[in-house]
């Protein structure tokens, strides 16, 4: 059997190496057929998780809102997050003219939600983008050859894993400073090590099936190997992983900037925000609740997502 009708069958995701004149045995064309009850299966899988299930659905729709007013919240703000009235406006409760009310210095709490919106999102990006591509680098190097790079690269990986992960936040962000480009530094330490040992133990069942086997034999480099053809059938599990931690990495900046280590104010961050307003929870209750309110439904949303993407892009689920 070829390399490529190896890697049909047992990697349909990946594009299988050339080499030579391709023959079809006879259970080729099975093979081929395969495919389609696997396609039809995913399709079964995504019905499901958008219709079959509704809470799936509701987290969608949060998280879309969530990237519409991460986009537009600042612009479709009814007024300026940073503008002050502290002589008419102070504390005022939620009403038509101030949807969630006002703060101690009379900004409008609707207004600066809207705007924390995209603060969370711009830092979920950057810590996210480097955490995945700095975790996929070392955790695929690190399976796929194995021996003492594997070894180094996973004794400096147990480095960062040997702390609780919001401790070495906190350490690493009080070290550097208090501002909100030291939180993403900070964040993106913690969490690259999860995306390293996920994506090594995935190289390392992947690597041991026959179209890799078969790849090696025509004589590809290591590579290509790795990055066109074992890479391809490890995005799906990054991608699960990717969409429950922005909610995670969206709750841990709140919870920097809370204790004074992330975003300063005036920022409209959520949890810059909640931090100020446990001063006044007695006379405003809803100055942190509306922040805390935002922030619960978009971790939520992001974990629901997570769960439902799971179920959807695993190929060994099944309909129930």
């Amino acid at each position: 059997m070829s390399a490529e009708t190896t890697a049909t069958t047992q990697a349909p995701t990946t594009t299988a190496p050339p080499g030579g004149e391709p023959r079809v045995p006879p259970g080729g064309a099975l093979a081929a057929a395969g495919r389609l009850p696997q396609q039809n299966q995913l399709r079964r899988n995504l019905q499901r998780f958008l219709i079959g299930n509704k809470l799936n659905l509701v987290g969608v729709i949060i998280v879309v809102m969530f990237f519409i007013l991460s986009i537009f919240g600042q612009a479709i703000a009814p007024y300026d997050p940073y503008a002050q009235d502290i002589t008419g406006s102070k504390l005022l409760p939620p009403s038509t003219a101030h949807l969630m009310g006002t703060d101690e210095l009379g900004r409008d709490v609707f207004s600066r939600v809207l705007t924390g919106t995209q603060i969370s999102l711009q830092v979920a990006v950057v810590v996210l983008s480097f955490a995945v591509t700095f975790g996929t680098l070392v955790g695929s190097v690190s399976g796929y050859f194995g021996g003492i790079v594997d070894e180094l690269l996973m004794r400096f990986t147990d480095m960062f894993l040997a702390f609780p992960a919001l401790i070495l936040a906190i350490a690493i962000a009080a070290s550097l400073g208090r501002e909100l480009k030291w939180t993403m530094v900070a964040l993106s330490t913690v969490f690259w090590p999860w995306y390293a040992r996920l994506v090594r133990a995935q190289i390392l069942s992947i690597r041991e099936r026959d179209f890799v086997t078969a790849g090696e034999s025509i004589g590809l480099s290591g590579p290509r190997l790795l990055f066109r053809h074992i890479l391809p059938n490890v995005i799906s599990v990054v991608i699960i992983q990717l969409t429950l931690d922005i909610g995670y990495a969206i709750l841990a900046t709140s919870s920097l900037s809370f204790i004074g280590l992330g975003a300063q104010p005036p920022s409209p961050e959520w949890g810059t925000m909640m931090s100020t307003a446990r001063n006044y929870f007695r006379e405003a209750w809803w100055y942190i609740s509306f922040p805390g309110i935002a922030l619960t439904l978009t971790v939520f949303a992001f974990n629901v997502l997570g769960d439902g993407l799971q179920d959807a892009l695993d190929p060994r689920s099944s309909h129930r």
